[in-house]
């Protein structure tokens, strides 16, 4: 059997053309896959894409209400930090990503995506329930206040997931997002693993910052709903913004079940099953294990995402601090929910505008879209000012990197610098985290100025941010063989789920150890909690995250000394000249 190419398909389409023996002839019929077809493979990324889209709005669904949870349910920035770092308790203790990497090599994508779909699903109800009235009075309440106050060996080391004195329903919501935290980083290696089935020998860099420019929408939008679904009405419910972000989880599960039905269509198409002829084996983990590049992957995975997600959940509340905000008329239109819908579309037009012009072809139409985009994003952030809301000024996080991710994928693929791209992206990294611990603090005060500041820190970071997966993930099949790149993902994912753990919880009790007046004024009953959730001083935690910097600055640098010494490959780019 043997395959043939038409010359005229190149740059476009591949159809392949399968010689096969019928009743002594020969059967030239044209075959294609749907992995052929750029219309099929973009869109089972773009549903891949969707469902970590609504993963991410559920991952941070409560970071831009911190002030609320806290004044309503009881909580301080320890119980808060500690809930919001069970995410990854699981995955880090229970290694709960190394069995979930041998489930996706063994039982396919398919299976996996559907399975973390779940997950997700019943770990998200959990979390809802936890702050619900509903749980205030009942028998599970009673239960977790006189339950789960002590737990042998990580209450010695400070890093258990729960302890005494911290709120019941602060237990139980760490407990729903604990099971969470275990679909949606399932999830995260499926998705990876997806991307590369589909996009192999093809656009693998471009169609993996596009899916993470995608997903990070989710940020922005949780940063703008979720408030208003918590004061949905003139009355403050936070279970309202997580039963929002239940429902995405609802259609996230869909998105998978309509992958499924696409994926086994390819695979059928092909004549290949998921699993691989060459059968997974344990003893294949010795291949990662021994990479030295992988480890350096690994480490700068894990220094990278830890001085951004724990961030996340804590930027706005670290806004609410530094900057001054005039609380706008209540009956006026910004503070209507009206406004809150309209700054949503616009910021839909700055992702999409800023997204387009890495694929339209048109010069003219190219630059209107470019334009189209510079005009929303500043008229975005006018809104945002307009609004003196923390959320509103947060949510522009994504934006910058919508459009660079796709750019920086597209330069991977065919210049490489993958290894230099991470050095670059250690550097915006620290400078942004000094600006925020050190100069946003000296605009306070400054209505305008301190918001001009926030705005382009938050927007540098972004972009900073897009650099990981644009030149990261892509350099993970490089180091591994095919049939182990679930479990190389996996114990990725897994390191970098140690950071994800613990930062969370240290910047908490960082910020309670750091500012010991506020705390014991709440204790004493002399300062309300409300107030005391917008007071907080967060250098410390910020130099901490600025230090996870420098040390990703480190091993960018060595990462790079090492891929020139080993040949890894990194700076290579992902399409030869002779594959495009």
């Amino acid at each position: 059997m043997e395959e043939n190419l038409n010359p005229e398909s190149v740059g476009q389409d591949v159809v392949v053309v399968e010689d096969v023996i019928v009743d002594g002839g020969i059967d030239t019929t044209p075959r294609t896959t749907l992995r052929d077809s750029a219309a099929m493979r973009w869109t089972a990324l773009l549903l891949l894409a969707l469902a970590m889209f609504c993963s991410y709005i559920f991952m941070d669904i409560l970071s831009p209400i911190k002030d609320l949870v806290e004044s309503t349910r009881g909580w301080n920035s320890t119980a808060f930090g500690t809930m919001q770092g069970s995410e990854t308790f699981l995955n880090v203790f229970i290694f709960f990503l190394i069995f979930a990497g041998i489930i996706l090599d063994k039982m396919g994508v398919r299976f996996t995506a559907i399975l973390s779909g779940v997950v997700m699903l019943v770990g998200a109800v959990i979390n809802w329930y936890a702050v619900t009235d509903m749980f205030v009075g009942s028998g599970l309440e009673t239960w977790f206040n006189n339950h789960l106050n002590y737990i042998p060996g990580f209450q010695e080391l400070g890093v258990a997931p729960f302890y005494k004195g911290m709120p019941a329903s602060a237990k139980f919501a760490a407990i729903g997002f604990m099971i969470f935290g275990c679909g949606v980083e399932m999830a995260g290696i499926t998705v990876s693993r997806g991307i590369v089935k589909w996009f192999k020998g093809r656009e693998t860099a471009l169609a993996m910052g596009s899916e993470m420019a995608l997903a990070r929408l989710g940020v922005a939008t949780c940063m703008i709903f979720s408030p208003m679904f918590a004061r949905l009405g003139g009355v403050v419910d936070v279970s309202r913004s997580v039963a929002f972000g239940v429902v995405l989880l609802m259609i996230a599960l869909i998105m998978f079940i309509v992958y499924f039905f696409m994926d086994r269509t390819l695979d059928a198409q092909t004549g290949e099953a998921e699993e691989k002829d060459d059968e997974f084996k344990i003893s294949d983990l010795g291949q990662i294990l021994t990479s030295s590049g992988f480890w350096l992957v690994a480490l700068l995975c894990v220094l990278y995402y830890s001085a951004i997600f724990p961030f996340q959940k804590y930027a706005v509340n670290m806004l609410q601090c530094n900057l001054t905000f005039t609380p706008v008329d209540a009956g006026s239109f910004w503070a209507s929910s009206t406004v809150t819908i309209v700054q949503y579309i616009i910021m839909l037009v700055v992702a999409a505008g800023a997204f387009s012009f890495n694929f339209i072809k048109d010069a003219e139409l190219k630059y209107t879209a470019l334009c189209v985009a510079v005009v929303a994003l500043v008229t975005f952030c006018y809104m945002g000012y307009m609004r003196q809301s923390a959320e509103t000024i947060f949510a522009v996080f994504p934006l910058l990197a919508v459009g660079i991710t796709p750019i920086l994928g597209n330069y991977v693929d065919h210049k490489g610098k993958a290894a230099s791209m991470l050095v670059l992206g250690s550097l915006l990294l620290i400078a942004c985290h000094l600006t925020f611990a050190f100069v946003l603090p000296l605009f306070k005060g400054n209505a305008i100025g301190g918001v001009v500041v926030a705005y382009v820190t938050i927007l540098v970071l972004g972009s900073s941010f897009s650099l990981v997966p644009a030149s990261l993930w892509p350099s993970v099949p490089k180091l591994v063989d095919e049939k182990i790149i679930g479990s190389a993902y996996a114990l990725i994912f897994w390191i970098q789920n140690i950071g994800l753990w613990l930062f969370p919880l240290l910047i908490g009790k960082v910020l309670d150890n750091t500012n010991p007046t506020i705390v014991a004024a709440v204790k004493a009953g002399t300062m309300d909690a409300e107030k005391a959730a917008t007071s907080y001083d967060y250098t410390w935690p910020l130099v901490m995250l600025a230090m996870l910097g420098v040390a990703a600055l480190v091993i960018g640098l060595i990462l790079k000394a090492v891929d020139a010494k080993k040949g890894l490959h990194l700076e290579e780019p992902n399409i030869k000249p002779d594959d495009a």
